[in-house]
């Protein structure tokens, strides 16, 4: 790998490789674009196969941030860290503790949050070194419920745009995953009328929402191929690819999962098939506006609330599509970009010069 080159190609700032022999500790800090703010995102601990491995996820990641933060309206940069080991291992304190010694070199340039393999726990490790951490147990709680009330809200301006009425009542949604996310979002579902059909690996999840949102349950291999209003992938992602997309039985995608199209090509081929598809990192944004709140200082009503404007972004996407004739995930990266370019650009006054005494 031409290290500079594939920073340079994809738009980094700065990237930080950290290790710490006594705990182990090895790490990857990527900054993408601090343009509108400090680059916030979380920390991800994984088993990489190789350091390359960690440094591409890490810079893909951080990218992926920057444009998660523009569309969302928040006056934050990009960034992403990767710790590379075994996110079981019991063994935590001192490796989250070196980490958060790093994050703290930064200067506030990076904030870091949970992410895959690491929980509010392991952030209140990171918090014994720096003040540049958020999702801790005691601020901003689970935010779930606003990560899936934004999706709920994505999911309401694909009913507008493909039907002419967000009102769901009578509209069928495949829900895929059922942990915490996605069992909010098949209660604001359930209330709004939406008739659903709903799948997990967890037996005990799926019987929940069956029991109390009156769902039909569909084996976990074929909900993607429910014929339904409105699939919505709530668990892992890559789920729209080329077996699946054949399979597909609905006019809407909207959900909360992360990287949906497994390859952008996917993208054009829903475009392709007249499927609507509400880019994931716009439609699931609620979770940063959450881990924003508490930064600011806002209240739970208060994220609650921006998470609902998600109804507009997403209905801004399909303006721009329209307009532009692209597929909605390119429309989504062009309203990121207008943003980040807008701020950039943005005259700065200089002081005026000090009076010679």
């Amino acid at each position: 790998m031409q290290l500079f080159d594939t920073i340079a190609g994809m738009g980094h700032e700065q990237v930080v490789m950290c290790h710490d022999k006594s705990s182990g500790y090895r790490g990857i800090i990527a900054i993408h674009d601090t343009t509108l703010g400090p680059a916030l995102g979380g920390t991800r601990f994984w088993q990489y196969a190789t350091d390359e491995e960690a440094l591409v996820d890490a810079l893909r990641l951080a990218k992926g941030m920057t444009y998660k933060n523009a569309v969302a309206g928040l006056n934050l940069g990009g960034g992403k860290a990767v710790i590379i080991g075994d996110n079981r291992t019991t063994r935590r304190e001192m490796l989250f503790r070196a980490h958060g010694r790093f994050v703290d070199t930064l200067g506030g340039r990076y904030i870091t949050a949970e992410d895959v393999g690491t929980s509010p726990a392991d952030m209140d490790y990171v918090h014994m070194e720096t003040d540049y951490v958020a999702g801790l147990v005691a601020r901003s709680g689970d935010p779930s419920p606003v990560t899936a009330h934004g999706v709920f809200r994505a999911i309401e301006a694909c009913a507008h745009h493909r039907w002419g009425s967000n009102k769901l009542r009578g509209k069928s949604v495949a829900v895929q995953g059922l942990g915490h996310v996605g069992y909010y979002l098949c209660q604001e579902l359930h209330a709004a009328g939406a008739k659903l059909v709903v799948s997990d690996i967890d037996a005990e999840r799926v019987k929940r929402v069956v029991h109390e949102f009156h769902a039909t349950p569909v084996d976990k291999d074929e909900v993607h191929s429910a014929p339904v209003d409105v699939y919505a992938p709530c668990a892992l992602g890559g789920v729209i690819n080329d077996r699946t997309i054949p399979q597909l039985r609905c006019e809407v995608v909207a959900g909360a999962a992360n990287n949906q199209l497994l390859e952008p090509r996917h993208g054009d081929e829903l475009e392709q098939r007249g499927i609507l598809y509400a880019p994931d990192y716009v439609a699931n944004a609620g979770g940063v506006i959450n881990v924003y709140g508490e930064l600011a200082g806002w209240d739970h009503e208060r994220a609650y609330r921006k998470a609902g404007e998600i109804y507009e972004t997403v209905l801004g996407v399909f303006e721009i599509a329209k307009e532009s004739g692209v597929p909605t995930y390119v429309a989504a990266d062009r309203l990121a970009e207008r943003r980040v370019k807008a701020v950039h650009d943005m005259m700065r006054p200089k002081p005026p010069h000090p009076r010679k005494s």
